[in-house]
């Protein structure tokens, strides 16, 4: 999961609840001190939230940019029933095309999704129709297919879990595991820390089962996404364990798109290093035909 490096919001920045035609959401919202000239709309991955983009919102709206961050259905403050079929990525498009209508606004409407969050963005940009409302899609840390293999077998893993215990008992698994393996390279602040556990337990369990299975069996749908008459960005750190860099560097060349490497980050570029990811967004941002 994303660690946020840490999670008292900037001054430019706010929580608030998106209300939309599929219901509210829960999200950050950064403003810039002057005229908006475009909107970025964000999106976490599994085990996710909102926080994963905290340290983005300072530069992001600083260089004029209205930025919008959002929990989806089932993650942290959203909820969600206790139904899996509500999390599958067609429905989950569906709200992420509501979010868009309901932040949209007159200026450019830039979409990013972050690992799982890519598929999200993914599904939406394909089930749309035209014209499309973003001016631009940027694909963070995710892949053009289900993920690496031996990241498959940990996710199996959790999925078994949540048949058995709740999401306290995992937690507490998931930590003696990280300590015993020494996953952890650093410890989070104690305020970042109880966030983390926070955030998990506030999950709703079946959409963590849907995603899972999801990040397990989703195709290749990269020939599909091509198609789409948006600019495109990958973007991703030097490592990422979830799905290779080369796999990613592959699929941008597929897709036509941009590509960018941040030095020094895994799967995590916004949160690892969010003054680099910052800036590679917004040169690729200012280069979009308006």
């Amino acid at each position: 999961m994303s660690t946020p490096p840490f999670v008292a919001l900037p001054s430019c920045a706010r929580a608030l609840r998106l209300t939309t035609a599929r219901g509210d959401f829960a999200a950050l919202e950064a403003l810039p001190d002057g005229p908006v000239r475009a909107t970025a709309l964000l999106v976490p991955g599994f085990t996710g939230s909102k926080e994963d983009f905290i340290a983005l919102l300072e530069p992001l709206s600083a260089a004029g940019l209205r930025v919008v961050a959002v929990d989806q259905r089932g993650q942290y403050e959203s909820g969600g029933p206790a139904v899996e079929a509500v999390y599958e990525l067609p429905q989950l498009g569906l709200d992420l095309l509501a979010l868009t209508e309901a932040v949209a606004g007159g200026t450019p409407l830039h979409l990013l999704g972050h690992s799982f969050g890519g598929y999200v963005v993914r599904e939406s940009v394909l089930t749309a129709g035209t014209p499309l409302p973003w001016s631009s899609l940027t694909l963070m840390s995710t892949g053009p297919a289900a993920i690496d293999p031996s990241e498959a077998v940990r996710t199996k893993m959790l999925l078994d879990a949540l048949t058995v215990l709740d999401l306290e008992g995992i937690w507490q698994v998931m930590r003696e595991m990280e300590a015993a393996g020494g996953d952890q390279p650093g410890l989070p602040s104690p305020e970042v820390a109880d966030f983390l556990h926070r955030r998990w337990v506030s999950n709703v369990p079946q959409s963590l089962s849907a995603m899972a299975r999801q990040l397990i069996g989703e195709p290749d749908r990269v020939a599909e996404l091509a198609a789409a008459p948006l600019p495109k960005l990958v973007l991703s750190g030097d490592r990422d364990y979830a799905w290779p860099v080369a796999w990613q560097s592959e699929m941008a060349e597929r897709l036509g798109a941009r590509r960018v490497v941040v030095p020094g980050a895994g799967h995590s570029p916004n949160a690892e290093r969010p003054l680099e990811t910052a800036r590679a967004l917004l040169d690729f941002w200012s280069s979009v035909p308006v």
